[in-house]
């Protein structure tokens, strides 16, 4: 998933925003839906979207913070989720040279 956000601790990206790209590892229980081949049996890529996308509009200085939000907000939402893993990338962040992106990821799983 890729978004224009406004994460960081410059005051730059806070006003200007960047580019930012959203992989997500979920793993949960899809034997039902495999078997029903219905959508309201399994974790809906869109209501995923969507709850990924409402947390990336809230700014926020730094990136372990939306992934905190993100990944809570997705255990809270979807209660089949059993385990996942978020990676958020900044694209080309304001660090003086050529960079890519920095990237950060965190895994967490219903306790």
């Amino acid at each position: 998933m890729e978004f224009y956000a406004f994460h960081g601790c410059f005051s730059e990206e806070s006003s200007i925003g960047t580019n930012f790209r959203v992989n997500l590892r979920l793993e949960t229980d899809t034997s039902k839906a495999q078997k029903s081949d219905n959508i309201d049996d399994t974790v809906n890529y869109l209501s995923v979207y969507q709850s990924v996308k409402k947390q990336m509009e809230i700014p926020s200085r730094l990136l372990e913070n939306v992934a905190d939000r993100i990944a809570s907000n997705l255990l809270d939402e979807f209660h089949t989720i059993r385990y996942l893993q978020i990676k958020i990338t900044k694209i080309n962040p304001p660090l003086g040279g050529k960079i890519g992106g920095v990237s950060l990821t965190i895994e967490k799983a219903r306790g």
